[in-house]
């Protein structure tokens, strides 16, 4: 069995996970802190927005891997991989930009990651009703 459609996305995911790791690589030189923070809240910021991925990324991308094997049509997990996606950028280009604020894309970037979750989670537990 091929994982061709997850497989793109996760390969994605891991591109946007190296964008934000180089970003915080970055805060850190500005900053000169090696470890933590050190109560510069633009840093602590990058290291959220990084790690709010990491904290998502291992269930939606694993329900992704699961779908294709289930039998979730192609066109369907090209859907959710599309909005997962484009919630993970909005949510990091959001919080990024608030430095932990209200904005439109941190609101909306978790709005559409739970929706994905949500969606895949569905699809999943109906495949094993379904099988």
């Amino acid at each position: 069995m091929s994982f061709a459609v997850s497989g793109l996305y996760v390969a994605l995911t891991a591109l946007l996970f190296m964008v934000l790791t180089v970003y915080v690589i970055k805060m850190r030189r500005r900053y000169k802190v090696g470890i933590g923070d050190d109560g510069h809240k633009p840093l602590a910021t990058a290291i959220r927005v990084q790690a709010n991925l990491v904290e998502n990324a291992p269930f939606a991308l694993l329900l992704f891997v699961l779908a294709e094997a289930g039998g979730v049509p192609a066109y369907a997990l090209h859907l959710f991989g599309c909005v997962w996606l484009i919630a993970r950028v909005l949510h990091a280009f959001g919080l990024i930009k608030t430095n932990g604020g209200i904005h439109f894309g941190r609101f909306w970037g978790v709005i559409l990651t739970w929706a994905v979750l949500l969606g895949l989670s569905i699809a999943n537990i109906v495949m094993f009703f379904t099988a």
